[in-house]
């Protein structure tokens, strides 16, 4: 439009003087029109040589490499597994390694109600914990360890009314051991030591006849794997669904090392779990597998 206008002034200033004293102003706006013709050109055409240069100019960027996430994170140290290998006085190099994360096929089977089986899959941290849910249900203060030495006592029990622990508890989490009176004696004076005449040993496996005659004789309440179920069932549905998922908290089938209070790994072709702080000055404590722990063993 402004070549046209500049043209038109042109040519009529020679052919009307009335159109001729218009040639300046015609000329004025056809300049104007050019330069808003040539904004709008520069404007359409900058982006696409600006994009056109970083395109030329700018490499691509490197491909990142791919970054694989651990399959399981752990807080224990791999090589501890070598090491109590090493212990084991393995002749051929040792490329054993803590246990690598389960397949979901490998995992126990986790249980969906309350049974037999529950013992069977948890360890015995979980089933310490269980037992003292079970009491906290029924009103008492509790109190227990969760590693370390603990004299004979893995739950003190107080209560509102008096000072002081009113009962003990020992646990044992067994599988096809019955307990043996030894062993109820032995508890017995953990009780007589803190001047207490009550206390609970609750196992998941049986005691044997001598036990519980000596338990009845001595005022100790012998629960046995059948007793806690009937105790576990007798609760609401809402307590018995919370005692459950207590039981199969986090990796509630690997064990705790009694020591450290640490989950333990298992040394490849091993038959037992090593606790991950092992060296020559640190823990040596070992969990061997039983039968029914070596059937839920976790791939190498």
């Amino acid at each position: 439009m402004g070549v046209g206008l500049l043209v038109f002034g042109w040519f009529a200033g020679g052919v009307s003087p009335l159109l001729k004293g218009l040639a300046p102003a015609l000329r004025t706006s056809s300049l104007l029109l050019m330069g808003v013709g040539g904004l709008l050109l520069l404007a359409q055409a900058l982006p696409r040589w600006l994009a056109a240069r970083r395109t030329t100019e700018i490499p691509a960027a490197a491909p990142r490499p791919e970054r694989r996430e651990p399959t399981l994170k752990v807080a224990y140290d791999a090589n501890a597994a070598r090491e109590v290998l090493r212990a084991e006085g393995s002749a051929a190099p040792v490329a054993a390694q803590a246990t690598a994360a389960p397949a979901e096929s490998a995992l126990p089977q986790a249980p969906t109600r309350w049974g037999p089986e529950v013992f069977a899959v948890i360890e015995w941290r979980r089933f310490e914990a269980v037992v003292e849910q079970l009491f906290a249900q029924a009103g008492f203060t509790t109190r227990a360890q969760s590693h370390g030495p603990d004299g004979g006592v893995d739950v003190w029990l107080h209560s509102r009314h008096a000072q002081g622990p009113v009962s003990v508890v020992q646990c044992k989490h067994w599988q096809g051991r019955q307990v043996p009176v030894s062993a109820m004696r032995e508890f017995f004076g953990v009780m007589a030591s803190h001047g207490l005449k009550r206390g609970t040993y609750a196992t998941t496996s049986r005691f044997t006849s001598d036990a519980l005659a000596f338990a009845k004789a001595n005022g100790i309440n012998a629960q046995d794997g059948e007793s806690l179920l009937k105790l576990i069932a007798s609760r609401t549905p809402e307590q018995q669904a919370a005692l459950l998922a207590t039981a199969l908290e986090g990796e509630y089938w690997r064990p705790t090392c009694p020591s450290c209070g640490v989950k333990m790994v298992e040394p490849r072709g091993q038959k037992f779990w090593g606790c991950p702080n092992y060296g020559p000055r640190g823990c040596r404590t070992k969990i061997y597998k039983t039968r029914t722990s070596a059937a839920r063993t976790l791939p190498t």
